[in-house]
């Protein structure tokens, strides 16, 4: 039904959550009921509740598109080697073949259903019963999970529309339009909801007790320093907001302590045995058996059928098959040998050992086949692979690059945030970076994070946000260069603007 079809999908959203399975233990004593209605929230605090945890069970469902939109057009998977037929999404977004007749994600990439959810939970809560205390908490989380939703919408198609009161009836087609709000309206938006969820948490930084899937004060702030570090060099904010940015994340650093540093072991951050009460994450996608499992990289991984022809070191054994019996993925999206050198090469980095295995034919002259995300692999139960690996949204490593970049674009020295991270990486005796040029410096920390966070959906937004030129450095220029007819944002579908007569293209397609 055009675009109304879809403003009725997400009014649904609205009125229904998620069955009771999909929330977190701590919902077992809520009233059992198949789907919690808006009306029944505003007098039931249980109901409450389970509309409050339904976004993260939402958010966690937008995994995907998160990590494509911030990952898959870098360069970290052109040209990669893999054995099957190419991932289509992956594969058009890492060759940029985009335009306004080939667009990646239609609809707003359904973002607006998750804003829509979050809109009513701010709606609901001060109309609740729920506790004061607790109201303000989980407004402080909603208004810095819309933000973090925002920003995404804003770093991928720049000027979106901009709803934050939730929709309850519809009379007409013409009340579902909605013309693009600005950048610079959006960034408002962005930053006002900021400085709102850190009032709210009102100077409380802790954590909930065990795994970190709840949004926080922490987050809140490194989100700040995110957002003006991306104003600070894309649009308009300058050193204003790049000092705003240090602040921010000074903040955090500040707090560095047993509950809130970097892991010694990189892949502790993935094992799914040392999620709870972990210091290096600050916020992740909940991943519990039972719940939902992380499916999103199976198609960074093998199939059944191959694995017992490929091995993780060349002319030996044993096979993937042997080391991972259970996993039955596939491969569709792989690094190029060129990546696949610059990253194993060199001193010993735990970074790259935790996160990829190369995988080898297993007979001469043991070509490099394809790579393994490793990192995402999880467990195993009884005959079975378990993807119970958290997605981190936030890491304490994260903390450290983007304040090492705040101080490289504001000409000072960010050697010490830098040998904190390669420290970690490899070990005491590593080579420590020393200060130097702002383009040097900025080099080093895109190398750091591009090795830090290998399949966590952040290369492409760091290269953004170092700003153009860096991009143009590291995409590969028949793809994507100033030459090129390749464009920064995203276009929007002929569907959506005929749908909506007050959308306009996004400007360059």
């Amino acid at each position: 039904m055009r675009h109304m079809k879809f403003i009725y999908q997400s009014i649904l959203c609205l009125s229904l959550v998620y069955m009771l399975a999909s929330c977190k233990k701590e919902l077992t004593a809520v009233v059992p009921q198949d789907a919690i209605s808006k009306q029944l929230a505003l007098t039931d605090a249980n109901a409450t509740q389970t509309l409050y945890v339904g976004v993260y069970a939402r958010f966690r469902g937008y995994n995907s598109t998160f990590f494509n939109l911030g990952e898959m057009r870098s360069d970290i998977w052109t040209d990669g080697l893999f054995t099957e037929s190419a991932d289509p999404t992956s594969q058009q977004l890492y060759t940029h073949n985009i335009s306004a007749l080939n667009v990646p994600y239609s609809n707003w990439a359904s973002f607006y259903n998750l804003i829509y959810q979050i809109n009513n939970v701010i709606d609901v809560l001060p109309k609740s019963p729920v506790p004061q205390a607790t109201q303000s908490k989980w407004l402080a989380e909603m208004y810095g999970l819309r933000a973090y939703v925002y920003f995404t919408m804003l770093k991928t198609w720049g000027d979106v529309p901009l709803t934050t009161e939730p929709v309850n009836t519809i009379n007409n087609s013409a009340e579902t339009y909605k013309a693009r709000s600005s950048s610079d309206s959006v960034l408002l938006l962005i930053k006002s909801d900021i400085e709102k969820s850190l009032q709210l948490f009102a100077g409380n930084n802790s954590f909930a007790a065990g795994n970190r899937v709840y949004w926080n004060r922490v987050s809140s702030l490194i989100l700040k320093g995110d957002v003006y570090l991306w104003s600070g060099t894309n649009m308009t904010g300058g050193n204003a907001d790049l000092n705003v940015a240090l602040s921010a994340l000074q903040e955090v650093k500040n707090l560095e302590s047993a509950t809130l540093k970097l892991n010694a072991t990189y892949y502790d951050n993935f094992d799914p045995a040392k999620k709870s009460n972990n210091p290096e994450l600050i916020f992740a996608l909940s991943y519990e058996p039972g719940q939902a499992s992380q499916s999103n990289f199976s198609i960074f991984t093998v199939n059944s059928v191959q694995s017992s022809s490929y091995a993780f070191q060349q002319a030996a054994t044993p096979t993937v098959s042997n080391v991972y019996p259970y996993v039955n993925g596939a491969s569709r999206v792989g690094m190029n040998q060129t990546m696949i050198t610059r990253l194993t090469s060199g001193a010993a980095d735990q970074r790259i050992a935790g996160s990829i295995k190369v995988m080898y034919s297993t007979t001469a002259p043991f070509a490099t086949r394809a790579v393994f995300l490793y990192k995402y692999v999880g467990t195993v139960s009884g005959t079975s692979q378990v993807y119970n690996t958290d997605y981190p949204i936030y890491r304490y490593a994260d903390v450290l690059l983007l304040l090492a970049e705040a101080k490289a674009k504001l000409g000072q020295d960010p050697s010490a945030e830098i040998n904190q991270i390669r420290a970690r990486a490899y070990g005491s005796g590593y080579t420590p970076y020393v200060n130097s040029t702002v383009t040097d410096n900025m080099n080093a920390i895109l190398e750091e994070g591009l090795r830090e966070f290998i399949g966590e959906g952040k290369r492409w937004w760091s290269l953004r946000r170092a700003g153009n030129s860096y991009v143009y450095a590291n995409i590969k220029p028949s793809y994507f260069s100033p030459t090129s007819t390749a464009k920064m944002l995203l276009p929007i579908s002929t569907t959506m603007l005929n749908n909506d007569p007050l959308l306009r293209q996004t400007l360059g397609y």
